[in-house]
């Protein structure tokens, strides 16, 4: 191993346990509702991210037209409002388990979406690995409605499944749709794209604010809000500003198929949370659903290797 793939792996690996504190902080802050934790990151996340862009916003102004704008718009919602209420949500009623393995499985839906595109890898070389995955996401759905240890009722946890299904499929729209604008304007940095997304993002979230904090919204103790918006900022900062620059680290320093298989340790770093967080181990069918979903990913991956090169004959 070279050492600039060691580099590449380790932030890899950093940013998945930067990442994974996402699927904890809706467990922590279980008395407020999924529309207040979205507001309250992506509040925090605009604000930095206009701290951070104001340098070079005359610079980037010029460059960003009403269809930039509309793309980081949508973008911003499918991507980080959409997909954080329906994962606090899943977290909440199903469990940080059950929402975790659920989530990581994007890289196959997204492999799966771009089948038909040119030099896609056909569908029967992924046949094994979707299998896996559908026998993991068949377990972790058993588990989370039957597990002793969760709360709530079955209708609320089967709920909370279908929550953390709907965030997979907006996260994996917000995946495909960033990847054409990020290869429609290669002027654009990924990290500058980025900030303009949290940017986009931060002005949605002040559409949430009446909701959130106003209307109809439950008595918390002053402590209480305190530990939301630390937390709040702990995740803004944590995830979306460290997490991404430790990705875009890797993403330079690894090949594709290798950058791929990274993803694993996000959802690895969230069950580790969700677990120590619950204080306790995984059931036993738990553990096989993890096995699966795992093997599934890294599979996924695994076939998109391009066939080992044949060494010419010198003489």
């Amino acid at each position: 191993m070279n050492r600039s793939i060691g580099w590449g792996i380790a932030n890899g690996i950093a940013a998945g346990a930067l990442w994974g504190v996402v699927f904890l902080a809706p467990a922590m802050l279980a008395s407020f509702r999924a529309d207040q934790l979205s507001a309250g990151r992506y509040l925090v996340y605009g604000l930095i991210a206009v701290v951070l862009l104001a340098p070079r916003w005359r610079q980037l102004r010029g460059r960003l037209g009403m269809a930039e704008w509309r793309g980081l718009l949508w973008l911003s919602l499918a991507g980080n409002l959409v997909y954080f209420l329906l994962l606090a949500t899943a977290v909440q009623w199903a469990g940080g388990a059950a929402a975790s393995l659920i989530v990581g499985l994007i890289p196959v839906v997204v492999t799966l979406a771009g089948v038909r595109e040119e030099g896609a890898v056909p569908l029967r070389r992924l046949a094994p690995a979707l299998l896996l995955c559908l026998c993991g996401v068949a377990l972790v759905g058993y588990e989370a409605l039957q597990a002793e240890h969760a709360e709530g009722s079955a209708a609320q946890r089967l709920l909370g499944l279908l929550c953390a299904i709907g965030a997979l499929f907006s996260w994996a729209v917000y995946s495909i749709g960033n990847s054409r604008w990020l290869a429609r304007r290669p002027d654009l940095s990924g990290h500058d794209w980025s900030l303009l997304t949290g940017v986009a993002t931060g002005a949605l979230a002040l559409l949430l604010v009446p909701t959130a904090f106003f209307a109809g919204t439950p008595a918390h103790p002053p402590a209480q809000w305190g530990l939301f918006w630390l937390a709040s900022a702990g995740v803004a900062v944590v995830a979306s500003v460290l997490g991404n620059a430790c990705w875009n680290r890797a993403s330079r320093h690894l090949p594709l198929t290798l950058t791929g298989q990274m993803i694993v340790f996000e959802t690895l770093f969230a069950l580790l949370y969700g677990f120590a967080w619950q204080q306790r181990w995984p059931t036993h069918m738990e553990a096989v659903a993890i096995v699966c979903l795992v093997s599934g990913v890294l599979l996924c991956a695994h076939a998109h290797r391009p066939p080992r090169a044949v060494a010419e004959h010198a003489g």
